[in-house]
């Protein structure tokens, strides 16, 4: 189990790797060990996540996210297999604490008098700016 929140813990089933070649520093082992790691969570069926947080890690992932909605992360910053297996975790439990946060409702607001009065004053300002622009006209 991957402990994301208090009240959020992941199961490692849900979490399937791939390991492929990774581009990068390495020398010929490069071309001879795949190191870099492909994750695949499936967000949508997973019973690990509340349905609120799956949406908003759904829209948070954007691109990352198939159209079955599963996410995959590539991981390929170390030369290691367990190195970026880790990292693709990680990455994956700091999108998961985010989706996790709810946002906060917008209160709807109206501008006070003053701010009105400021308004208008300052577009009746830039009409006699105008104005005052135009050439005279002699009947």
């Amino acid at each position: 189990m991957i402990k994301i929140s208090n009240t959020i813990l992941l199961k490692e089933d849900e979490l399937t790797f791939k390991y492929i070649l990774a581009s990068g520093p390495g020398g010929q082992n490069v071309n001879k060990v795949a190191t870099a790691a492909q994750m695949r969570f499936d967000v949508k069926h997973s019973s690990s996540l509340p349905d609120d947080v799956k949406g908003r890690l759904i829209k948070l992932a954007g691109r990352r996210v198939t159209s079955d909605g599963v996410l995959i992360i590539t991981a390929r910053r170390y030369r290691t297999q367990e190195g970026n297996r880790q990292d693709a975790i990680g990455r994956l439990i700091d999108l998961i604490r985010q989706a996790s946060v709810k946002p906060k409702a917008r209160k709807k607001t109206k501008p006070s008098l003053a701010e009105k009065k400021r308004r208008l004053e300052g577009k009746l300002r830039q009409a006699r700016k105008k104005h005052l622009r135009q050439p005279v006209r002699e009947w």
